[in-house]
């Protein structure tokens, strides 16, 4: 039975790094991989797809936009064919990328899937075993199927499904309100679908603020996207070649109806039939591996990182957890946990919304004194040019010195837009730091200066 120092199940963003690390620290590693396709989640139904036909959706908006821009263009239409043809060619050059890395020899590639036999060793698909002294589980996470009545065996589509659609559907029902179900309820309205997006909790996006939410919900309505928040869904029926979906809604039943109907309900660990107990590892109730701020599950040699362990479902942090698991496994003596104070967070909705730092709800969770200021975009100069007007910049500080805690922005591009505080917050800058620094006119970034002078005024004022 072969032995490794270093095993990492699961071949996506977090695997892959962690093998990169270990085999770079001199262990003997392997990759554990049974997937059809190699890349992982984000290259292969994620990130990478859901952009690049968001992307594609908003020049296709831009184009029907022309007349606000004295533009005459004569017509504007989605071919969804010719667009998935765009994506996939995109996709394979990331994905071929990523398995020719796999595959490059500095660590084993093990192509099956793997449960635990025991804490060190792992039974495979191909009826081998193998046994390891470190393990990175890298599993990612598989779409959650909530028990509404009529929902499992529905034929509702999934992320996957939407994102390989090579037709435009004439209407359709997607279920939540979080990222995915925002940003594709966007695109699929953008390619000419009559969409109605139902929200079991009161607002959209709920891991962002309220005021990021409504400015996407009045985004999405001013598209024409029915949004319905507050619901409790209650059943899910086939009339004909319909989909029905039945809630109750202050008290009232409502019922909506489509052609096609997207479960975008959320997403859970990828952590069943990995034999965790026969390991020894804890998962919490929603399956969830427990771990500690080395990574370290229930058991120190087995690590954990990405969506199936969390705090959250970030790509970037998926890498960080995971280089520092084979970091910690390969005894490196100064290390640093995942600094989530920093944290960065972006929706590709139009308009993005885009995070970094701590939240003023935790702020408040924990009773922290902070200043802050805001400035909306329709008072901008630039996004005024650009139609760009739905959405604000907000940041936050600490009173005494005016140490930037975290930011906001609700914007066109707020994505890249956020870069230009995360560098600040991750050093300690101050308000003031960053008023030292030349802003360019006009710019959609200078829009950040407005809310630092607010809250430099009120340090100032304290300090006299």
């Amino acid at each position: 039975m072969k032995t490794y120092d270093f095993i990492a199940i699961g071949g996506g963003s977090a695997g892959f790094n962690a093998a990169r690390v270990a085999a770079g620290l001199g262990l003997r590693t392997a990759v554990v991989d049974g997937a059809k396709d190699l890349g992982g989640l984000c290259i292969l139904r994620g990130c990478m797809p859901s952009k690049t036909l968001l992307y594609m959706a908003e020049v296709l908006h831009l184009a029907r936009q022309g007349a606000k821009f004295g533009l005459k263009i004569p017509s504007a239409r989605a071919d969804l064919a010719a667009m998935q043809a765009r994506k996939q060619r995109i996709i394979r050059d990331f994905a071929d990328y990523r398995k020719k890395a796999l595959q490059a020899g500095r660590f084993d590639l093990i192509r099956a899937h793997a449960r635990f036999a025991d804490s060190h060793t792992l039974e495979l698909s191909d009826g081998s075993r193998i046994r390891g002294k470190h393990f990175l589980l890298g599993t990612g996470s598989v779409v959650a199927t909530p028990p509404i009545p009529g929902l499992a065996g529905s034929g509702a589509w999934t992320s996957d499904d939407v994102l390989d659609l090579d037709f435009i559907p004439a209407s359709v029902i997607v279920l939540g309100g979080g990222i995915v179900a925002c940003e594709l309820a966007q695109f699929l309205r953008r390619v000419g679908s009559r969409v109605t997006l139902v929200q079991r909790g009161d607002q959209l996006l709920r891991d962002h603020s309220r005021e990021a939410a409504e400015v996407v919900r009045a985004a999405l309505e001013e598209e024409g996207i029915e949004v319905v928040t507050g619901t409790s869904l209650t059943g899910i029926t086939r009339r004909g070649k319909d989909y029905r979906v039945t809630f109750a809604r202050g008290g009232r039943k409502q019922v909506r109806s489509a052609k096609h109907l997207f479960n975008a309900l959320g997403r859970i660990p990828n952590t069943g039939g990995l034999g965790l107990e026969a390991a020894g590892v804890r998962t919490d109730t929603a399956g969830r591996i427990q771990t500690n701020r080395w990574q370290q599950s229930t058991q120190p040699h087995i690590y954990a990182a990405g969506d199936c362990s969390g705090p959250v479902e970030i790509v970037h942090v998926a890498i960080q957890q995971a280089e520092l698991a084979a970091r910690h496994a390969g005894k490196i003596k100064v290390l640093n946990p995942v600094d989530y104070s920093l944290l960065l967070s972006v929706v590709f909705t139009d308009p993005q919304v885009a995070s970094v730092g701590v939240s003023e709800r935790t702020l408040r969770e924990k009773g922290v004194r902070f200043l802050s200021a805001s400035y909306p975009f329709n008072d901008h100069g630039k996004s005024i040019l650009m139609e760009a007007n739905h959405g604000f910049v907000k940041v936050w500080a600490e009173p005494k010195r005016g140490r930037i805690l975290g930011a906001e922005i609700v914007s066109k591009d707020a994505g890249e837009l956020i870069h230009c505080l995360s560098g600040p917050i991750a050093l300690g800058a101050t308000v003031h730091d960053l008023l030292r620094a030349p802003w360019y006119h006009p710019t959609l970034a200078e829009i950040i200066t407005y809310p630092l002078e607010e809250i430099a005024d009120q340090v100032g004022a304290k300090r006299a």
